[in-house]
Parts: structure tokens; sequence; C-alpha cells
């Protein structure tokens, strides 16, 4: 029993340094418990879209067109497409994408979707508690203007109506002596509806309807052999799904588009191969 106990005395010391020794490069003062890998650098976050966008200010800016301030009412996601451990299975960042759509096109914006600073500060102003900021004006409080806010003449409106799973999928699967191999792709698909409307008469000027076809596949290979009472088993695989973020993200844009350009007249032509015109 005395040497038992010797044993698990020593084992234990010996668990307690090799930890130490493995864990020593984590645990020190001055560094962080782990080191975060991966060193990407971050991109702009453009789609084959986008410069279809900058030509179409391209455009307007060549033919001095001034475009009418613009604002961006909810694009909200309308398919109901839920997940009980993922949440929502598609973007609830639609109008955020389509601001920066409209910014690509050159067109003057006013903020609607987030007046909560604004709402506050105007709060504080009716209660004078505002610090005053404006030069020559020896207020101590900063007053409430009236007419300081610039009016809309267009609203861009929509939302995410589609969300359809596996439209099309095709495998195929083969197993020849000790290899086998498999290929597989499946089609799903997303699809969006905006209109533009006059913000004072809330006349719907002009609707868009687009979907986008996404792709994903799987492909896995494997061999396995048998040596004597040992079995030898390696498989390897690639997934990989289109984003479908980025699907909302190009339809937002090429609506965008379109919307803007139908109601300044501009030939598509113009920009039907997507680039900017080079000079």
């Amino acid at each position: 029993m005395r040497k038992l106990f010797t044993s698990i005395l020593y084992l234990s010391l010996f668990s307690l340094s090799g930890c130490s020794s493995f864990f020593g490069n984590y645990w020190t003062k001055t560094d962080n418990y782990a080191k975060p890998i991966g060193h990407s650098v971050v991109t702009d976050n453009s789609t084959m879209y986008s410069d279809t966008l900058k030509c179409l200010a391209y455009q307007m800016e060549e033919k001095g067109i001034r475009p009418d301030t613009m604002t961006i009412g909810k694009v909200l996601d309308y398919t109901g497409k839920d997940d009980l451990e993922t949440g929502r299975r598609l973007t609830q960042g639609a109008t955020l994408m389509v601001i920066s759509a409209l910014a690509k096109a050159g067109v003057p914006q006013v903020e609607r979707f987030d007046t909560s600073v604004n709402e506050f500060e105007l709060k504080m102003k009716d209660n004078k508690l505002i610090k005053n900021s404006i030069k020559g004006d020896k207020r101590a409080y900063q007053p409430i203007i009236a007419g300081s806010l610039v009016g809309s003449k267009y609203t861009i409106m929509g939302g995410i109506t589609e969300l359809n799973y596996n439209i099309r999928s095709n495998d195929v699967n083969a197993l020849f002596d000790f290899a086998s191999g498999g290929l597989r792709y499946y089609v799903m698909n997303v699809a969006m509806d905006f209109r533009l409307v006059e913000t004072d008469t809330l006349k719907i000027i002009s609707t868009v309807s687009y979907q986008k076809q996404i792709i994903g596949r799987e492909v896995q290979a494997g061999v396995f052999e048998f040596f004597d009472d040992k079995l030898l088993d390696i498989g390897v695989g690639e997934r990989s799904l289109e984003p479908m973020q980025l699907a909302i993200r190009s339809i937002s844009e090429l609506a965008v588009f379109d919307l803007v350009n139908d109601l300044y007249q501009i030939p598509r032509e113009y920009c039907v191969n997507l680039t900017v015109p080079k000079e």
C-alpha cells in the first residue's frame, strides 16, 4: 500500500510539472491565455454589381444630373425562416446594405433608419439641457431651430420575400476495390422585392423583384483496406456554400441600380458591362 501511495504521489507531481511546462507559454502575467489564429486582411465588401453603381454615379455626373435626396425605409426579412439553434437564417441588416448601395451610386441620403440619437438630443434641447455651441448665440442652452432637418424626395422600401431550400440537387458516388469517392451539389435561392416611393405623396414610382440562386457542393474521397486483423480507413472531403448574405447584398445593389437608373432615364447600355468607363 505504501509503494502504491508513493507511486501515485510521484505520478501526480510529474503530471503537474508536465502541465506547468505545457501551459507555461499561456499562463503569464503579461500575455493572453491564447494567441488567436488567422491573419486575413480586411477587404472591401463589394459584389459583382458594385461597379455598376459606381458607373451609374459616373454617368449622372457626366450628364449633369443632380440626384434628389433619398432615404431608406424598412427592408425586413419576411420569409419567416428561423432556426432554434442559430436563429434567423437570413440577415436582419438588409436596410444597411441598401444604404451602402445607394451611397455607391452617389445619391445623397438622409437618416431615417435609426433616429434614436436625434430624438434624444431633441428631447434634451426641449428641456434646455444641451450646452449651446452656436457661435454668436449667447444663450447657455442650445435652442431648437425650426427647419433644420433636410427632407427626402424619394424613399426605397422592400424586403426579403423568398428563401427556397434545395430546389435542385444531384449526387454521384463510386466505389471500386479499396477506393471510393463522391460528388454532390445543390441549389437554393433567395428573392427580394423593392419599391421606390415619392415621400410627400406616397406614390409608388417603380418596383423591382429579383432572385438569386445559391449553389453548394460537397466532394469526398477515401480509401480503406484490411491488413490482417487491422483496418485502414482514410477519408477526405470538402464542402462549400455560396454565402447567402452576400446574395442579399448583390440583389440589393442591382435593385438600387435599376430603381435609380430608371428614375433618371439613363440608358442601361452605358453600364451593362458593370464597369466604370475608362478614360
